[in-house]
């Protein structure tokens, strides 16, 4: 039950004081900052409880996909981490406060030239990872909430964006995509020097410090295990 009623918590908490007339009304009295503090506490409380939750939860397997399922997480969370560094330690446009970059008429660099949701598309994958691997009721309620807050929610910033600003983010927007590399077959040029290479390699790093130390993080390794 703790780990329903957190990812209900989560994901609605996200979606329902997101919506711009519900936002709109509580930062008018809280003001932005008072809005961002109880965001992140009601936030951080509500995962803390899904994944209390899921360490609990009852293993009801609904499916298994073998080899295809064990090799998922060494495919896609490399990718999923490079994502989420490139994008939480690069300035972004679609993140709370970027509308001034997007008022000044700045061009995309570095990893937004390649998506414009760089860490949704990371926690997204991250998620996908874990549900092939893991095919029990209780990771497709925690992993599946959280694709489908990571991907609603890119959908989501890109509407709200085009109401409240209009002309700018239609010029943003046209110069990037929701999905990765769909801008470069576009024509437009991948900003490779803006991306580096050292967030990639400390991506990367991170990577096999999770993937050694996920026995002693989370209680289940992350190396591949064998077949049978």
């Amino acid at each position: 039950m703790a780990l329903i009623l957190g990812m209900l918590g989560f994901v609605g908490g996200h979606l329902v004081l997101a919506w711009p007339p519900i936002r709109t009304k509580l930062v008018g009295v809280i003001g932005e900052r008072g809005f961002a503090g109880i965001y992140s506490v009601l936030a951080a409380a509500s995962l803390g409880v899904a994944i209390s939750g899921y360490r609990s939860f009852p293993s009801y397997v609904l499916w298994n996909l073998g080899t295809a399922g064990r090799a998922a997480p060494a495919l896609l969370m490399p990718v999923a981490l490079m994502l989420v560094v490139l994008g939480v330690t690069s300035r972004n446009a679609t993140a709370v406060g970027g509308e001034k970059m997007l008022a000044q008429g700045a061009a995309p660099r570095g990893i937004f030239t390649v998506t414009r949701h760089p860490f949704l598309w990371g926690v997204g994958l991250w998620a996908i990872a874990h549900l092939f691997a893991n095919g029990d009721l209780g990771s497709l309620i925690l992993f599946g909430g959280m694709a489908l807050l990571a991907f609603a929610g890119m959908a989501a910033i890109d509407y709200k964006r085009a109401v409240r600003l209009g002309a700018a983010w239609d010029r943003f927007a046209a110069q990037t995509s929701l999905v990765p590399f769909a801008a470069a077959f576009r024509g437009r040029v991948i900003d490779w020097g803006g991306i580096g290479w050292v967030r990639p390699v400390a991506a990367l790093l991170l990577y096999i410090g999770l993937l050694h130390g996920h026995r002693l993080l989370f209680g289940v390794s992350g190396l591949p295990r064998p077949p049978g």
